[in-house]
């Protein structure tokens, strides 16, 4: 269910409309369906904080860092 920009060609009303798949999109102000679809771009979530600390340790992952571990 992707939603599209489209701009009408009959009265140039630009809108957005979620689209099912096999459904034809219409006009909100005319009610034709004589539409152009209009290039967009698409946004993105980061959904983890980005992580400055220390790198891991190269042999068992510790947080702290190199040397910080048994295994070193």
């Amino acid at each position: 269910m992707p939603i599209y920009v489209y701009q009408c060609q009959q009265c140039q009303h630009q809108f957005e409309a979620l689209v099912f798949s096999g459904e034809q999109s219409q006009c909100p102000s005319c009610g034709s369906v004589e539409l152009a679809k209009q290039p967009t771009g698409f946004a993105t979530s980061k959904s983890m904080p980005d992580w400055s600390g220390p790198s891991a340790c190269g042999t068992c992952g510790d947080p702290r860092g190199p040397g910080s571990c048994a295994m070193d």
